[in-house]
């Protein structure tokens, strides 16, 4: 007799109200609950860098950058995700009175890893492009210093990329520039290139 699994289908209010409770996180893609992995040191290190380096860009103004525990929500389009880092600028939309589930983000930023980067280029960024708010996407490498900003045009998503430890990112959303030094700061490869 064949073993048979069954993918059991969520309504996205019953998946909120099981993360809401979980010890896990979890995303949930079109109906499926899907928990997400550890990340690396190399990982760890870059988004830290990433949300310490946009707080201090931003300064006063009125933005919040958040790390990996705000959770980001499309309910009409079956998807919710934990970007590594979210800012979301103005008056902050939440899904319901819990403000678990930011609604308008305007930068996401994502930590590549082997095992996700196909998903991060992917289904994940095209569902992004849906939210209305978004204007920066940002991929950052954790093998090399290496990152990629694509932008929101009038026709389409526009790429930019920035290399090496010497190199700077606009990100003309937020108003600033972050350098590649701070971002990749302490992650252990080599400071050139």
């Amino acid at each position: 007799m064949a073993i048979r699994s069954v993918i059991q289908h969520h309504s996205p209010a019953d998946y909120v109200a099981r993360e809401r409770v979980a010890e896990i996180k979890s995303e949930y893609i079109d109906g499926e609950i899907v928990a997400m992995a550890g990340g690396s040191r190399a990982h760890s290190l870059i988004a830290g860098n990433v949300l310490v380096a946009l707080r201090a860009a931003l300064g006063d103004r009125p933005c919040e950058v958040h790390g990996s525990d705000l959770r980001v929500g499309m309910a009409t389009s079956g998807f919710y995700t934990y970007p590594d880092v979210t800012v979301v600028c103005g008056e902050a939309t939440f899904e319901d009175g819990v403000e678990d589930t930011l609604l308008n983000p305007v930068v996401i930023v994502e930590v590549l890893s082997p095992t996700t980067e196909a998903y991060d280029r992917g289904l994940k960024f095209a569902r992004y492009r849906l939210l209305p708010s978004l204007r920066e996407y940002v991929l950052v490498a954790q093998d090399r210093p290496h990152v990629e900003r694509y932008t929101r045009g009038e026709s389409g998503w526009l790429p930019h990329q920035a290399d090496g430890m010497g190199a700077m990112v606009e990100i003309p959303a937020l108003g600033c520039t972050l350098a590649l030094a701070e971002i990749f700061a302490k992650v252990g490869f080599g400071q050139s290139g």
